[in-house]
This record gives structure tokens, C-alpha cells and sequence, in this order.
């Protein structure tokens, strides 16, 4: 396995570009936002494996070997032909690897988180015809097919095993603690599965601290969404102080001190301090 390493600036740049520019389209594609993140990983990735990567995706939908009825059906062909055939699935070692997180190391090692199994599963059904889409259980991303009451649940990270109702539950208080509410049950956004990859990312990164550009540019993705917490800032600020960008990070301090000012003056003024201090680390 090939160590991951993200591209010069000028690439990087051009890639949180396109990334920004697709999360504020009118209909934001996830294949392509999956692979712009791959991109950001893998100074690897350029615009021709990206259109390998959509033909893959293709080739796997042109293989369904026939239109099936009803959400079970569809369940069971998707299970035998992605998790049986082609040997899609995910184990405990996989949430070890950056790669499990990558649409394009997905497709090529077979293998990845639940999340980037489902958005496999996902297009190529959708591809094929199927009525599919991302169900966003706490803790365990799983994919749906069919309406609301004729809803079938399938686990990619299991070889797209079919979920019974207690299936679905055991997953959901296994991770929360809590019962299944109807409400996890819905389609997710595709920004909303970018935004849960990119918090995977960032969890994997802050595990490891020596990978700190992989914390950046994530978080620098994740500041792209609409959508996003302020709080962002901070973990901006801090990585780049953290990686010798001292005046970088001192002007994100700033730049948050002025977000928080108006309902916390004491936490801004508690910012400003740790800009001062980073730009003193330049004398």
C-alpha cells in the first residue's frame, strides 16, 4: 500500500476550487465530491483516474444483470453482485486506513468504511435504475431501497447483508445508546454524506498527529460546505500554528475572535491571546 501524500498547493488550491464550486452547484454531485476528496489525499488522482474511477462506477451498473421488482429484490441482486461477485465489503482493520475513506482506493482495493461501501452500492444502483439512497444511522452508514413503507435496509460493510427491523436497532443503540428513531430512517443529502466522510477523515488524522496535512486540507474541504460549524476556524487556526504557519494560523485566530466576539467576548478575547502568541513564535 502506497503512502498517501496530498498535492503540490497549486493542485490542492484548484481542488478545494472545484470542491466548493460542485457543494454550491444546484444539485451537487456525490461521486464527484467523493473524488475531489480523494484528490485532496492522493497527489496520485488526476482528472484521468477521477474519469476512471466514473467509468468503474459504469461498468459495475452496465453488469447488473437485470432490472429487479420490488426494494428486496433490488437488495438481494446488489448484495450477490457487488458484495458476492465483486467482493465488496469492509472489516474492524479497515477504519485503520486513510484509503477506506477514498472513493478511488474503494474501488480499487474492494474495501472501505461503511460509508464509502454504501456510496458504491448507492451509484451503482442508482446507475442501473434502482430506487436507492444513503440511510445515515448513528454510527454505521447503510443504504435504502424502496419508499418509506416498503422500506429495505442492506449493510454494505457486511456484503449488502439484508437488515431486518432489529437489525437496524441493534446498530443504532449499539452506537448511541438510545433507541431507533423513524426520523435516522430518512435519505441523506449527498452534502451531509461529505461532511460525515470529512469528520471520518479528521477523527483518523487527529489520531495520528504526525499526519497533520491530512487534518488540514480536511477540515479546509469541510470549510467549503455551506453549511458548517464556526467552530472549524479554530481547528484551522490550530493546525496551521501546529505545522509553522505562524501568521496564518495567527490570522485565524483573529479572523474566529471576531465570529465569537459579539456572544462570548472572554473566548474572544482568550483567541486574540493565542494569535499574539502565535505570531511571537516568529521572533
Amino acid at each position: 500500500m502506497h503512502a498517501l501524500q496530498p498535492p503540490e498547493p497549486e493542485r490542492a488550491a484548484e481542488v478545494r476550487r472545484l470542491f466548493g464550486e460542485e457543494t454550491r452547484s444546484a444539485r451537487p454531485d456525490l461521486v464527484t465530491l467523493c473524488l475531489l476528496v480523494g484528490a485532496a489525499a492522493d497527489a496520485t488522482l488526476d482528472e484521468a483516474g477521477m474519469d476512471a474511477a466514473q467509468i468503474e462506477l459504469d461498468r459495475l451498473a452496465g453488469q447488473v444483470p437485470f432490472a429487479p421488482g420490488g426494494p428486496r429484490s433490488w437488495a438481494a441482486t446488489l448484495a450477490d453482485h457487488l458484495g458476492g461477485r465483486h467482493g465488496f465489503h469492509g472489516c474492524g482493520a479497515d477504519y485503520q486506513h486513510l484509503e477506506s475513506s477514498l472513493l478511488h482506493e474503494v474501488l480499487r482495493r474492494r474495501r472501505g468504511l461503511p460509508i464509502l461501501l454504501s456510496v458504491v452500492w448507492m451509484e451503482v444502483a442508482r446507475r442501473a435504475g434502482g430506487p436507492v439512497y444513503g440511510v445515515a444511522l448513528p454510527g454505521h452508514f447503510v443504504v435504502g431501497f424502496g419508499p418509506p413503507d416498503d422500506q429495505v435496509l442492506a449493510d454494505p460493510f457486511d456484503g449488502g447483508r439484508v437488515l431486518t427491523g432489529g437489525d437496524a436497532e441493534l446498530l443504532v443503540a449499539g452506537a448511541t445508546g438510545a433507541p431507533l428513531d423513524p426520523s435516522m430512517l430518512a435519505p441523506a443529502d449527498p452534502l451531509d454524506v461529505v461532511e460525515r466522510i470529512l469528520n471520518n477523515i479528521r477523527a483518523w488524522a487527529a489520531a495520528r498527529p504526525e499526519r497533520s496535512d491530512v487534518a488540514l486540507w480536511a477540515v479546509e474541504l469541510s470549510l467549503s460546505l455551506p453549511s458548517h460549524p464556526a467552530r472549524l476556524r479554530y481547528e484551522r487556526a490550530r493546525l496551521l500554528v501546529q505545522r509553522g504557519d505562524f501568521l496564518g494560523g495567527a490570522a485565524e485566530f483573529d479572523a474566529y475572535a471576531e465570529v465569537v466576539s459579539a456572544v462570548d467576548p472572554d473566548a474572544a478575547e482568550r483567541l486574540r491571546g493565542q494569535a499574539g502568541a502565535a505570531r511571537a513564535r516568529l521572533n
